[in-house]
């Protein structure tokens, strides 16, 4: 990659899907650092240069890289608290290729909404899902989907170890 050892782009991007629009691939991807879509090297980017980039959408909110999202639900449940209503949870897969960096991203995160856009940062609000180790073979829990069970519970699949978590809440 020609930006050196910043393993943290592309950003894993927010979006709402309409008819028409343009995000960019695969010509552009979302620096967060510089929150905007920047030409990608394959097409003769250099990390800066905005190009036919400049016009395309931009992402509701954005992601640390290489997360690799895999599922999403919004939460219409009554058992969780109410600021969780109507937010989306999100499961990351995790990372793989951000050497030297850490590996990152093991984690399901709460991204909350308000009239179908964001209100305020992402908070994690599921991790120790990946084991201590930095090599990426041992990791032994990934979360790949979520979905709201009818009683409000968040049920989290992991593919890595085959298993269904599931988060209830039962006040504090």
């Amino acid at each position: 990659m020609i930006f050196g050892s910043n393993k943290k782009k592309p950003a894993e991007i927010f979006v709402r899907i309409q008819a028409g629009d343009d995000y960019g691939w695969p010509y552009c991807f979302y620096d967060r650092e510089q929150r905007q879509h920047v030409l990608a090297p394959e097409y003769g980017g250099d990390g800066k240069a905005q190009g036919r980039c400049a016009s395309v959408k931009q992402p509701l909110t954005s992601f640390p890289g290489h997360w690799a999202p895999n599922g999403v639900a919004i939460y219409g449940g009554r058992q969780f608290p109410e600021r969780y209503r109507g937010g989306a949870f999100i499961a990351f897969h995790g990372s793989w290729n951000r050497a030297p960096l850490p590996q990152a991203g093991y984690n399901v995160v709460f991204q909350p909404l308000k009239d179908g856009a964001p209100a305020g940062q992402f908070e994690v609000f599921a991790d120790g899902f990946r084991a201590p180790s930095a090599n990426t073979s041992s990791v032994t829990r990934r979360p790949v989907g979520v979905a709201v069970g009818p009683d409000g519970s968040l049920y989290i699949s992991d593919d890595a170890s085959g298993r269904i978590w599931r988060i209830s809440y039962r006040g504090q």
